[in-house]
C-alpha cells in the first residue's frame, strides 16, 4: 500500500463519445493524485472496467506521500485533480498550509466522496484515549489533512496538549508506522483503519462519534484547470459515480479488486467494501458535499489554523457547478 499506484484505464479507441453528449470525441488524458483511502476503488474499478473509457476519459491515479507534495504537484499542474481533504484546500487558499507554493492557491472542491470515514487507531496496550498521555500520536501534517480532528478529539478528552505530535505523512505512511510501533496512536480513514485491525491495533473511537457531520475527501482542482478541462472534469464525475454504482451491485468483485489494488487480505477487503459501499457511512451516492460537514471542517481550522482567522462562508471552496452538470 506504500508504493505508488500507476495504472491508465485502456480507452476503447479515439473515436469514443462522451457519455451525455452526441458525435465522438478525442480521448481525454486526465492526471488525478489520490491518498491512500476510500476514493480509489471507484476509480481502480472504473479503470479496469473501462467505465472511464465508455467516458471518454483515460485516467491515470498516483498516490501522494503527503499533503504538502499533493498541494505542490497540483498547484504546479503535475496534476489535473486530487482526491483529497477538504481541509487540505480551504487551508492552502488561507495561506495556512505547509507548503510554500510559488503563488496564491485557488483550489476547488467539485465534489464529494465521504465524511472522512476516520477513526483513531492504536497500539493494543492503549485501552482509551486517556491511555495516550505522554505518548506520541502521528498525523499526515501539523497543520492540514486531518490533524484539526485528531486535535478536537484529543482536546475533547483534555490531553490534546499531553500528547507528542509527529509530522509522518499520509494515511499509508501512518499506517505503516502504527504497525512498526512507532507511535501510540494515528487517525486513519477506511480501508486503512481495517488493515491496522487486521495488524492487531485497537480501535479507540470513530471521529463521527465525537465531531459529528465533517466532509473529508473531496475531488478538487485549480479553478483554471476547471474552466481549460471543464469538458474531462465533468466526464469524471459522471464516470466515478457510474463506478460507485457498478461497486455497489458488485460487490464480490469489488472486495478482489480492493485486496489486488492495495495488497490486502481478501477478508480484510470483503470487510473493507462493505464498509466503503454503507449506504449510510460509506462513499456518497449522490457525490454531495456536506455543508454541515464543511462547517465543521471550518470550525476547527477557525479554532486551531495559523495565522488565526474566523472561517464561516462555505461557498468560497466549492464549485458545484461541474457536478450538477454531470449529474443533472
Amino acid at each position: 500500500m506504500n508504493g505508488i499506484t500507476r495504472r491508465t484505464a485502456m480507452a476503447a479507441g479515439a473515436g469514443l463519445a462522451l457519455s451525455g453528449t452526441a458525435g465522438a470525441q478525442a480521448v481525454q488524458p486526465l492526471r488525478v493524485v489520490a491518498f491512500a483511502g476510500a476514493s480509489n476503488l471507484p476509480i481502480w474499478a472504473a479503470q479496469q472496467h473501462g467505465i472511464f473509457a465508455r467516458h471518454g476519459l483515460e485516467v491515470t491515479l498516483e498516490l501522494t506521500p503527503n499533503s504538502r507534495a499533493m498541494a505542490s504537484d497540483l498547484y504546479g499542474g503535475r496534476f489535473d485533480l486530487a482526491l483529497t481533504s477538504i481541509d487540505n484546500i480551504v487551508a492552502y487558499n488561507e495561506g495556512q498550509g505547509e507548503a510554500q507554493l510559488p503563488g496564491p492557491s485557488d483550489f476547488v472542491a467539485l465534489f464529494g466522496v465521504d465524511d472522512g470515514m476516520l477513526s483513531v487507531m492504536a497500539q493494543p496496550d492503549i485501552a482509551d484515549l486517556q491511555a495516550l498521555r505522554g505518548k506520541q500520536v502521528s498525523v499526515d501534517a501539523m497543520t492540514t489533512g486531518f490533524a484539526f480532528v485528531l486535535r478536537e478529539i484529543l482536546g475533547r478528552a483534555g490531553i490534546a496538549d499531553q500528547v507528542e505530535w509527529v509530522a509522518v505523512g499520509g494515511g499509508a505512511q501512518r499506517l505503516a508506522a502504527l504497525r512498526e510501533g512507532r507511535q501510540a496512536a494515528t487517525l486513519l480513514n477506511t480501508p486503512l483503519d481495517l488493515a491496522a485491525e487486521a495488524a492487531g491495533k485497537r480501535r479507540l473511537v470513530r471521529a463521527r462519534e465525537v465531531i459529528g457531520a465533517y466532509q473529508g475527501i473531496s475531488a478538487a482542482a485549480r479553478r483554471g484547470v476547471v474552466t481549460e478541462r471543464r469538458a474531462a472534469l465533468v466526464a469524471f464525475t459522471r464516470a466515478f459515480r457510474e463506478s460507485v454504482q457498478w461497486l455497489d451491485a458488485n460487490r464480490g468483485e469489488a472486495a478482489a479488486i480492493l485486496s489486488a489494488r492495495a495488497q490486502m487480505a481478501p477478508p480484510v477487503a470483503a470487510r473493507a467494501t462493505e464498509a466503503l459501499l454503507d449506504p449510510t457511512n460509506g462513499i456518497y451516492r449522490d457525490l454531495r458535499i456536506d455543508e454541515a460537514g464543511l462547517r465543521t471542517v471550518l470550525a476547527l481550522r477557525s479554532r486551531f489554523a495559523q495565522p488565526p482567522r474566523e472561517l464561516n462562508d462555505p461557498s468560497r471552496y466549492v464549485d458545484l457547478s461541474v457536478r450538477r452538470e454531470a449529474l443533472g
